[in-house]
């Protein structure tokens, strides 16, 4: 599903994101990259949905070599990946049902298929009864619940989450570890990116380790322990 063969990322003048990156992520599996800030792994990140490009090496997620995408291809990649980051990024004068659904008009999807596809998405993550409310009258782990919606009307093959947790307290954090794991039960690809150990600790699953921009450890069903 998805390959990196000696990825390197640098920055000028000359500073390592990554460097001499290597794994493979099999179909269906939920890993977690994880270190502390800085480390290179909100990098690995970015390059796999294009917003960075590598310095060198190959990046192939489902045989697509996507090393060298061309700028008219990102959209397509994108409708593979589903992507959440820390901060939501939702719109303030949209309502729930309008920021899924404008992850859909922005494709060109007719209005059939979003009057279809949006309450699908929502009540996957629970939100069916607040449609039509906005960002602003909901809590913080219900924004984030929105976000991944929003990631999820497209039916990606991968997952990348960005720090969801980030600015979640301890319970809703759980919440969306839980959201997680269920999606990647419904076979996609889940990529936790974090520096939180207890919300690695929690799903149990394999765990990769990234310090100064190199793989130092990757463990199947792992703890993180730094």
């Amino acid at each position: 599903m998805i390959r990196l063969k000696n990825v390197a990322k640098i920055y000028p003048p000359n500073i390592v994101g990554l460097e001499g990156v290597s794994l493979h992520i099999q179909p269906g599996e939920f890993v977690s990259v994880v270190g502390q800030s800085g480390t290179g792994k909100s990098t690995l990140a970015k390059l796999l949905f294009a917003e960075e490009r590598p310095s060198r090496g190959c990046i192939e997620i489902g045989g697509w070599d996507i090393s060298r995408i061309k700028e008219k291809d990102i959209p397509i990649l994108r409708r593979q990946i589903g992507v959440v980051f820390q901060d939501f990024k939702l719109l303030p004068k949209k309502t729930v049902y309008e920021n899924v659904a404008f992850a859909l008009q922005v494709a060109g999807e007719r209005p059939r298929r979003i009057r279809d596809v949006v309450p699908r998405v929502l009540k996957i993550v629970n939100l069916d009864q607040k449609a039509g409310r906005y960002p602003t009258q909901l809590s913080g782990g219900e924004q984030q619940r929105v976000a991944i919606a929003r990631s999820l009307v497209h039916q990606p093959k991968v997952l990348v989450a960005d720090e969801p947790t980030g600015n979640l307290d301890a319970i809703n954090a759980r919440d969306i570890i839980d959201l997680l794991q269920r999606i990647n039960e419904f076979g996609t690809t889940v990529l936790l990116v974090t520096h939180n150990r207890e919300v690695v600790n929690r799903v149990k699953k394999r765990v990769i380790t990234i310090d100064d921009g190199v793989i130092v450890s990757d463990i199947e069903q792992g703890r993180y322990k730094i």
